[in-house]
């Protein structure tokens, strides 16, 4: 029952990147290559007409964990209290960004929220990959020094950052050089996927060069992901280990690379689905690779005297996963016609859709 609910909330986390990732994405191309009004307009409806529904996906994740793994969900919103802050903050300033924008037509007034929108979702994407490259590093849990914990085992406290910087201190903060790595392949590859999406739904003047600036982000994420493997050993002593005693598990990095691969040919595409097909199979591929490489530890101790998080001793009774069974399949099928009548009314390209006025 823990793998069957560790697989679901894998499964909506997924979700939530590829479709929030867009619009991460597209907040990133609005802020350094939209120049023309028309543009800004365009590609601020290319996330506005879908952020809400895309974000409910995260609360879906959040209220699956905390009823499958609730002692996971209590030591990560304690320890990562500072950064999850933020990135509330940073949610909120981007929505009214993109809602608020077109309230008022005036130069003045749209530049602060077109900068809301864009800057909100660049630092999303970044601290979203820290959040992943802590995941994958690990905390002191316990907050063991001189062999002797702090308090519970379970629990945790990260600073913002920590003064050497290295993921190997004792107490390692937030943002080190290890968890920057990830973040910044977090946001290469969440701008490749939004200038995808502008791409696919918009008839933007800069969608020729949103190709090139694809193609070149691509060689750029190529180069960040053997750079971050190479160096994964230095938080992970073996970091391949569950690939060798779970080959199935070879499917999610074919995945990734299948992708990244793929979007070398983004130029020649006949469909502009293909290109975010590619970047869709990134980004799954790319988070289920770390799930994979982790399981089944939730979230690794980087001391020896408290035990790691597992699915196993963080999960809730066996008679709790099972009654919310039937719920999770009702709230699942709400948010896929949520989700099926949306795209209905929204497909095509959006350019001649209301939004903001």
């Amino acid at each position: 029952m823990e793998i069957f609910w560790f697989v679901i909330i894998a499964l909506i986390l997924t979700i939530f990147f590829i479709l929030d990732g867009y619009d991460f994405g597209t907040g990133i191309i609005h802020l350094f290559f939209a120049k023309k009004e028309k543009d800004k307009e365009v590609i601020a409806k290319a996330a506005g007409l879908f952020w809400d529904s895309n974000e409910v996906w995260l609360v879906a994740a959040g209220g699956l964990l905390f009823m499958a793994f609730p002692t996971l969900y209590a030591s990560a919103f304690s320890g990562f209290y500072l950064p999850l802050i933020i990135i509330l903050w940073l949610i909120i300033f981007r929505a009214i960004g993109l809602e608020l924008r077109g309230h008022i037509n005036h130069p003045i007034w749209k530049t602060i929220w077109d900068k809301s929108f864009g800057v909100s979702s660049l630092l999303l994407a970044l601290f979203f990959g820290i959040a992943l490259g802590n995941i994958a590093r690990g905390v002191n849990l316990g907050g063991v020094e001189n062999n002797l914990s702090a308090y519970e085992p379970h629990y945790f406290f990260l600073p913002l950052w920590d003064a050497s910087f290295s993921p190997s201190t004792t107490h390692p903060g937030v943002i080190d050089w290890f968890t920057i790595v990830i973040g910044i392949i977090a946001v290469v590859t969440l701008t490749i996927h939004g200038a995808n999406w502008i791409v696919l739904k918009t008839n933007a003047s800069i969608n020729t060069q949103l190709k090139n600036v694809v193609f070149n982000l691509n060689i750029t994420l190529a180069v960040l992901t053997i750079f971050s493997v190479s160096i994964w050993h230095i938080v992970e002593p073996h970091p391949l280990a569950n690939y060798l005693e779970y080959p199935i598990f070879l499917i999610f990095p074919t995945i990734y690379f299948t992708g990244l691969i793929g979007l070398f040919f983004v130029k020649k595409f006949k469909k502009e689905v293909y290109a975010f097909t590619c970047s869709c199979l990134m980004i799954s591929g790319g988070v289920t690779s770390t799930l994979a490489t982790m399981f089944p530890t939730l979230l690794p101790s980087t001391n020896n005297l408290n035990p790691d998080l597992t699915i196993y001793n963080t999960a809730t009774s066996e008679y709790g996963m099972s009654v919310a069974i039937p719920w999770m399949i009702i709230g699942i099928i709400l948010l896929i016609i949520y989700f099926i009548i949306q795209k209905k009314l929204l497909g095509g390209k959006i350019d001649n859709m209301d939004y903001g006025h």
